[in-house]
């Protein structure tokens, strides 16, 4: 479902330009200057690596030894693996450790759930930012762009399906019920593991340093195409923002990064042809190198790992 929405805001997207409009959106792919792309993979490369050096205070914290090497390449296939559907990455990435550093699915898994939920947090605070330095903008966006009645209906509707939840797993008596209260027993750990660990503030180091990286790449970015190029700090945080709630909801933000993109860009003049093309450089350059690692990790663990 996320890869068919995903060409559909495609097409929806593209059948409104006119054949004009498209030549000039080949014409910013054309005239872009790379060389900030090129620095931007290394910044990513970083912001791949922190992550995964960051996953060792918590699998440490719990008991399990784990390779640098092999963290980096089961997070490298967990972003290859959220292209495809969301968020089975985090799945991905707590198999890989399973099968080649024995450690147990439930509590690799939760370790992971404790990173997303502090992303999270993070991430709203950013929007909270965001909000109150773009106030106007934010507001109007919401309004014009989203489907606000919608959001809400699907927000009733989550909040209801987590009480019965709630209720069922603290009160049902049900043999499958008990059967998934062991199996989340690991998950618990693993998601506590991050309060009990020794080195908090190593972890709270390197989260600061992912999502700088994350933050200084699409800053760099700006400066790829001329009509961006001015953009203020306001306006590219505020598009982060935008760009990141698409790549967190949906497979990577394909097809919807460049849309919603070039939606908030309209409200700072930058015309929906250059907004989508700096859209689509910025996405498809980090997917490009997303894809490239992944690959690359899915076929080194097995040959660096030969003994398991």
């Amino acid at each position: 479902m996320p890869l068919f929405l995903g060409v559909f805001l495609i097409i929806y997207s593209y059948n409104k330009f006119s054949a004009e409009e498209i030549l000039e959106i080949k014409s910013h792919f054309a005239n872009a200057n790379y060389n900030y792309i090129y620095f931007a993979f290394f910044i990513a490369f970083l912001g791949s690596a922190s992550r995964a050096y960051r996953w060792k205070f918590v699998l440490d914290q719990m008991g399990y030894k784990t390779t640098f090497a092999n963290n980096f390449m089961a997070v490298s296939i967990g972003y290859l693996m959220n292209l495809t559907i969301p968020r089975s990455g985090e799945i991905s990435r707590a198999l890989v450790l399973k099968k080649y550093n024995n450690v147990p699915f439930d509590k690799g898994f939760g370790s992971i759930i404790a990173e997303r939920i502090i992303d999270i947090i993070i991430l709203l605070g950013l929007i909270t930012v965001a909000f109150f330095v773009q106030f106007d903008i934010v507001k109007t966006f919401i309004l014009d762009k989203l489907p606000l009645q919608k959001i809400i209906l699907i927000f009733v509707f989550v909040f209801t399906l987590f009480i019965a939840f709630i209720l069922l797993y603290f009160y049902s008596k049900a043999k499958l019920i008990n059967q998934f209260k062991l199996k989340i027993t690991g998950l618990k750990e693993g998601l506590l593991s991050i309060i009990h660990m020794k080195r908090k503030w190593a972890y709270l180091g390197h989260t600061i340093f992912i999502w700088f990286s994350y933050i200084f790449m699409f800053y760099i970015g700006i400066f790829v195409i001329t009509e961006t190029n001015s953009l203020s700090f306001g306006a590219v945080l505020t598009s982060f923002v935008v760009g990141s709630i698409a790549i967190a909801f949906t497979n990577s933000g394909f097809g919807a990064f460049p849309f919603l993109i070039a939606k908030i860009l309209l409200f700072y003049r930058i015309s929906e042809t250059a907004g989508n093309a700096f859209g689509w450089i910025i996405w498809t350059s980090q997917m490009l190198l997303l894809v490239f690692l992944g690959t690359i990790s899915f076929l080194l663990l097995p040959i660096l790992n030969r003994s398991k």
